[in-house]
Formats: structure tokens, C-alpha cells, sequence
């Protein structure tokens, strides 16, 4: 479950970029601005969930106790 969120927030901040892109080009400045803060944001918190830790499984991986 955890790999498929991953991968929708990956998914979304590729459309935040090209959203991004295309306000950039009709003008506006802030807004895009902030979707790619976000878009930073979010592939920042993929890569941190992606990263093995020190025993070589990253956290997408482990699952929590119940």
C-alpha cells in the first residue's frame, strides 16, 4: 500500500511541475511558484522513504507492529 502512494505522489508532483510550467508561461508567478515548492516537498519525502536505512531495507518496506 505504502509503494502505491509513493507512487501517486510521484505522479502528482509531475503535474505540479508541468502545471507549474504552463502558469509560468501565461504570466502568473506566484502560484506556480508554490506548486513547485510543493512538488520539491513531495519527491523529498520519496526519496526519504526510499532510501535503505542501515540494515539495507528502506521504510517503504518495513512494516509496523502491531
Amino acid at each position: 500500500m505504502t509503494s502505491f502512494v509513493l507512487s501517486i505522489a510521484m505522479l502528482t508532483a509531475i503535474a505540479l511541475v508541468f502545471g507549474a510550467i504552463v502558469l509560468f508561461r501565461r504570466g502568473q508567478r506566484k502560484q506556480p511558484a508554490l506548486m513547485l515548492v510543493l512538488a520539491v516537498v513531495m519527491i523529498a519525502n520519496v526519496v526519504i522513504w526510499s532510501i535503505p536505512t542501515k540494515n539495507g531495507q528502506s521504510l517503504v518496506k518495513t512494516e509496523a507492529p502491531e
